[in-house]
C-alpha cells in the first residue's frame, strides 16, 4: 500500500472553549434555557469540556476528582437532597463549587433554584439557567451539541459531493476541471456539499464531515460562466448540508512520469484530519469523461465498504488460473 498522502497547506485548529453567552445565544431555545440571575453573570464564563457534570457528590461535601470544567446540572436527585440541608451548608458547598471557577449551572425540570444558589451564582457573575428537560434529555442533547462544537476543524481546497450515498471530495490544482466534473455529476442526479473551500470537522466516531459556510453553501464558480446557484438552477435537493467524506478522487496532470494504478490494487490514502481516507488518482487527458470516471470511482467505494472489491476478486481468480 502507497504511504498516506497528505493535504499542504491546510491548517488544523480545535475549539478549545465557548464562551457561556456564545452557548446560551446559540443553544439557549433549543435548550429550552432560561436565565435566572442577570444578564451581567454572562460576562466572563467558559465552557471547557463537552460533557456535562451531574454533581450528585459535591453536594454532600466531596469535591475530590470534581469536573470544574464542564456544566453542572443540578437534576431532581440533587435538588432534592439540597434542600435538606440548612441554609449555612447550601451555601457553603455553592461557594466552594464557584471557587473551583464552574462555568455555569442548570437546573433541569424547571425545578426552582434555592435562594442561596441564587445569591451566590448572581455575587460571584456564574450563570444559573433553568431548562424544562429532564435531566436525561438536556444531557442526551447538550453532549451531542458541545461534541459537533469542540470537534477538531480544518478546510481543504476542492469539491465535495454526495455520489449515490459516498461523500466525495475531488481534489487538484486550480483549473485541473473540479467544479466542471462537479457540475457535469450534478446534472446527472448527484448533490453539492461545498465547492472550491470544503470546511470539515471530525465528529466523536472518527469520521470527517464535509460542510461549507452558510454564505456560500449552493454556489459553485464555473471559470468562463461566473458564479451559479447549484439551487435555483437545479432544485433544492440537489445541494447538502453536510456529508461524510467517504472518498477522496485527486486529479492529476498529464505526465509520462506518472504510471497510473490499472488494477486497483494498489490502494492510497489521503489523510483528512488524522484520518485515512481511501484516495483514488486519475490523470487528466482532453476526452476523459471526468465526471463519468468519478462516478464510477463512488461506485466502486460503495461496493468496497459493503465488502465487494472487483480488483481483488479479479485478482484471485487470476492467481487460481495460474497455478491450476
Amino acid at each position: 500500500m502507497s504511504p498516506t498522502q497528505s493535504s499542504p497547506a491546510e491548517s488544523k485548529y480545535i475549539i478549545e472553549s465557548i464562551a457561556v453567552r456564545e452557548f446560551f445565544n446559540d443553544y439557549g431555545k433549543q435548550l429550552c434555557l432560561r436565565l435566572v440571575n442577570s444578564e451581567k453573570s454572562l460576562g466572563r464564563s467558559t465552557i471547557r469540556e463537552r460533557s456535562v457534570n451531574r454533581p450528585a457528590l459535591a453536594v454532600t461535601g466531596y469535591f475530590k476528582y470534581f469536573a470544574n470544567k464542564r456544566i453542572q446540572l443540578f437534576g431532581a436527585g440533587e435538588m432534592g437532597f439540597f434542600r435538606e440541608q440548612s441554609s449555612a451548608r447550601r451555601k457553603n458547598v455553592m461557594e466552594t463549587m464557584v471557587a473551583k471557577k464552574i462555568p455555569c449551572v442548570v437546573v433541569s425540570r424547571n425545578l426552582a433554584p434555592t435562594p442561596e444558589m441564587i445569591e451566590v451564582l448572581e455575587n460571584n457573575r456564574v450563570p444559573l439557567f433553568r431548562t424544562s428537560l429532564s435531566s436525561k434529555a438536556f444531557t442526551t442533547e447538550v453532549t451531542m451539541l458541545l461534541e459537533e462544537r469542540f470537534a477538531p476543524r480544518s478546510s481543504y481546497h476542492g469539491t465535495l459531493l454526495d455520489i449515490r450515498g459516498i461523500g466525495t471530495l475531488i481534489r487538484g490544482s486550480s483549473g485541473a476541471g473540479k467544479s466542471e466534473a462537479a457540475l457535469a455529476l450534478i446534472e446527472r442526479g448527484h448533490s453539492l456539499v461545498a465547492d472550491d473551500i470544503v470546511k470539515v470537522k471530525l465528529m466523536s466516531d472518527h469520521s470527517p464531515v464535509g460542510f461549507c459556510e452558510d454564505m456560500f453553501r449552493g454556489f459553485m464558480e464555473c471559470r468562463g460562466i461566473g458564479v451559479i446557484n447549484v439551487e435555483e438552477l437545479f432544485g433544492i435537493r440537489f445541494v447538502r448540508l453536510e456529508k461524510r467524506i467517504d472518498l477522496v478522487v485527486t486529479f492529476l496532470e498529464d505526465s509520462h512520469k506518472i504510471e497510473p494504478d490499472r488494477t486497483g490494487l494498489d490502494r492510497k490514502t489521503f489523510d483528512i484530519l488524522g484520518i485515512e481516507v481511501p484516495n483514488m488518482e486519475i490523470p487528466l487527458r482532453p476526452g476523459r469523461d471526468m465526471a463519468r470516471l468519478v462516478e464510477v470511482a463512488a461506485m466502486v467505494q460503495a461496493g468496497r465498504q459493503l465488502g465487494h472489491d472487483s480488483a481483488n476478486d479479479f485478482n484471485k481468480k487470476l492467481l487460481e488460473k495460474m497455478n491450476g
